[in-house]
This record gives structure tokens, sequence and C-alpha cells, in this order.
């Protein structure tokens, strides 16, 4: 029998999900039956959708129930398989969420090559980040030669890819970050053409400076003040699309002050703007194939960079995940469950 360690969702947060939000739960798994792989979660995905479904709130996705396993992407490898297409050794991309081990069918497994691409960037740049970078991009945005692109949260998983793909289409890339290390990161390792610190009491300043031309297309990954300074440098018919509002997701209620929401209309009627929200996983059937082809080839040319900051242990992904709601991670965020080698 396998023993199995699982991070369920022990009660619903208001604000930031604290320890008591969690909880650790003990068990040891039969052995598999036939037509079934047993699987070793070695990464996990931190992303910032999962505060979303903590909450009982209507949203995109079911929000996940008090006393269930926290939902997640992971990268595992095969312990054991009784399952005709899955040997062990071989290495899946999975859904298996917060725990050590799952037991799957075979349903929903992809399989990688550890020879073509590190297994972890299958959740990160060649993954769903990536495709939501990719697909919001290139769908929604729509960026031409000479035109101004501008990110939040320009150093995450998403954001950097943003940068990146802008500068491939032709665009110029302008990255918004936390602080003056990530921002010089834009420029020196993901090669964006200016970067604007979102805690620098000059913000406003700044940007205006680094948008000379106004802004075309504004990758929405935060909303609050930082949205709120880039839409007063949103050029005619620009376009945004809104991937998250990660700068609210703690929030239990309202904010106070004025209603911006009239302000907010104006200008998306006086400049003739495109506001779209979306979920990447409305564009899987339309741009994943496309997608895995040419992130694959600009990762392996060196046109896109990446970075990862993992995190050892699954009793640390609560702190580490209240980090990436705050903002204190660098890179696509992950949880070393294992080691690769088993």
């Amino acid at each position: 029998m396998t023993h199995r360690t699982q991070v369920r969702l022990a009660r619903r947060p208001e604000g930031e999900p604290g320890d008591d939000s969690f909880a650790y739960v003990e068990s040891e798994l039969p052995p598999i039956a036939e037509g079934q792989v047993l699987l070793r979660v070695v990464y996990l995905s931190l992303d910032p959708y999962m505060r979303g479904r903590m909450s009982a709130a209507e949203s995109y996705a079911a929000p996940v129930e008090v006393g269930d396993v926290m939902v997640g992407g992971t990268v595992c490898q095969v312990a054991e398989s009784r399952h005709p297409d899955w040997a062990e050794g071989d290495w899946v991309l999975s859904y298996s969420g917060w725990q050590t081990h799952d037991v799957s069918d075979g349903r929903g497994l992809r399989r990688l090559d550890p020879s073509v691409a590190p297994v972890s960037t299958a959740l990160g740049v060649l993954g769903m980040p990536g495709h939501t970078a990719y697909a919001g991009l290139l769908e929604i945005g729509r960026p031409q030669p000479g035109e101004t692109v501008v990110v939040a949260a320009a150093t995450g998983p998403v954001g950097s890819a943003v940068g990146q793909i802008a500068r491939i289409k032709g665009a110029r890339a302008v990255g918004i970050a936390g602080g003056p290390e990530k921002c010089r990161a834009l420029i020196d390792d993901f090669g964006f053409d200016a970067a604007v610190d979102h805690r620098s009491p000059t913000f406003a300043d700044d940007l205006a400076a680094a948008v000379p031309d106004g802004v075309d297309v504004y990758f929405e990954n935060v909303g609050g003040p930082v949205a709120r300074e880039v839409l007063k440098r949103m050029n005619l018919y620009g376009r945004i699309p809104v991937c998250g509002l990660v700068a609210d997701y703690n929030a239990g209620s309202a904010p106070e002050g004025v209603d911006r929401l009239p302000g907010f209309m104006r200008r998306v009627l006086t400049k003739s703007l495109t506001v779209r929200g979306f979920i990447q996983t409305e564009f899987v059937r339309s741009h994943y194939r496309d997608f895995l082809r040419d992130m694959s080839g600009w990762v392996a040319d060196g046109s896109v960079r990446y970075r990862e900051d993992v995190v050892d242990g699954l009793e640390n992904a609560p702190e580490a995940f209240r980090g990436l709601l705050a903002g204190r991670n660098f890179g696509k965020l992950l949880v070393r469950v294992a080691p690769e080698d088993g």
C-alpha cells in the first residue's frame, strides 16, 4: 500500500487564506486496479485562480468543496501501471492537485518527453500559463508591428511570455512589476523594451515616460491602481485582454471610495476600446496545437526565456500560495513535492 498526503480545503477563507483554511490528511492507498496507474506527484503548480476556487462565489469554474483536495496542475511520474498505454517511469501532465500521489484511469493525462524540455515547463511556459499568454495576446490583443503592448505582473509566467511574444510579433513591450530587481530582470532576462515599478511613488510619471505614444494593448493580470493608470494611456481602438485581477482576489468586500465604473465606461466609449475577458480553456481546440509548436520552437531557440520559482515540500504550499497572491514569487511558482529521480 502507498502512503499519501493530501492538502484539503478546511474552510472558505475571508481575505488572505490562513493556515486554518487547509487541512493535511494522511491515508493509505489500496493496490491499483486493472486499467489504472499510480502517479507520484513531483511538481505542483500554484496559480492565482486557485484563490477563486476556494470561494463559493459564482465564477467560471465550480468551487472546491470544503473537505476536498485543493485543485492544481501537476507533473507526475507513473509509479505503477496496470494500464496498457502507460508504463512505470512515464512522465505525465495531470490535474492531481495538492497531494503526493494520485490514482488515474488514464483519462486527462498528457505524455511528457523530458528529452525535449524540462518536465516542469509543462506547468509554465509550455503549459497553461504559456498558452494563456499566447492565446490571449494573439487572439484578443492582436499586436501589430510598431504598437505598444503593456503587461502587468510582467515577471510572472503569463506576463513574461506576453512581453516576449509581443516583441516576436514586432511590437514594443513594456512590463509592470514590483521592485527594482524584477524590473531589471524584465530588461536583462526577458528582453522587454521598458520596465515600470508599480511600487515606486513616481509610478504614474514613470509609466507615462515609458509609453510616449500611448498603449495599444494592455494585457490585464492585476487590476487595481495599476489598471487605472494604464487605462489613462490607452490609444484609440486599444485592446484589453482581461486574464486576471489578482489585486482583488483576497478582497472580502467592494472597495470603498469613488465609483470608478462610469469613468471606465466613458473611456471605453471615447477610445473605442475592446475589453474582453477570457479563460484559456476556450482556446484549447483552436490554438493549443499552434501554441505547442510555436512556443516549443521559441524556447528552444532562445526567443522566449522563462524563470521558475521552486519551493520544496508540499507542507510549504499554503505559505507559498499566500506569497503568490501578494506578488512575492519571481517567475512560475512551483512546489517540488518529490525529487525527479524518485
